[in-house]
Order: structure tokens, then C-alpha cells, then sequence
């Protein structure tokens, strides 16, 4: 895909974010079924940014330790959304 062809295809998908910039989901690029690969680089060279997420305090209690343990099994996933500056898009 060509820079303009991606720029088109971000721009729709991405939605307003709290920073002044877009946020565009990960999910909505894999759906849209183009070629992810260029896309994440697209995004990465234009400041684009994984969005960070703050991690919930442990739950206390009896079954507090495995409440989400079977979802992961550990692994780092894939950050979900992708946070890019102000005037990026525009």
C-alpha cells in the first residue's frame, strides 16, 4: 500500500483521543483486512504510540490470585489500540 492509500485508511478508522490526537484500534486494522504490516509501520513512523494502559491492583480474597490467570497464561499481548499526535491526520 502506498503512503496516501494507508493515510486514507487510517484516517477513517481512527477515532478522537483525549490527548488531541486519534486513536485507532488494532483490531479495526485487522478487520479492515489490508496489509497490517505496512500499516504498523506507518503508524510507528508518523509518532504513532502503542497506548498505555494502567494495570489494575490485584483483587483480594479467597479467589482473588485466579481471577484472569487462565486468560494469557502470562504472555504479553499485542497492544489494542494505537495513539497518534495531534496534526497527524489532518
Amino acid at each position: 500500500m502506498d503512503d496516501d492509500a494507508i493515510r486514507v485508511l487510517v484516517t477513517r478508522l481512527a477515532r478522537p483521543h483525549s490527548s488531541g490526537g486519534a486513536v485507532i484500534e488494532r483490531a479495526a486494522i485487522l478487520a479492515e483486512g489490508a496489509d497490517f504490516t505496512s500499516i504498523m509501520t506507518w503508524i510507528t513512523d508518523h509518532a504513532g504510540e502503542p497506548e498505555t494502559i494502567v494495570a489494575a491492583e490485584p483483587r483480594r480474597g479467597l479467589h482473588g490470585a485466579q481471577v484472569g490467570a487462565g486468560a494469557g497464561g502470562g504472555r504479553p499481548r499485542p497492544p489494542a489500540r494505537y495513539v497518534l499526535p495531534a496534526g497527524t491526520l489532518a
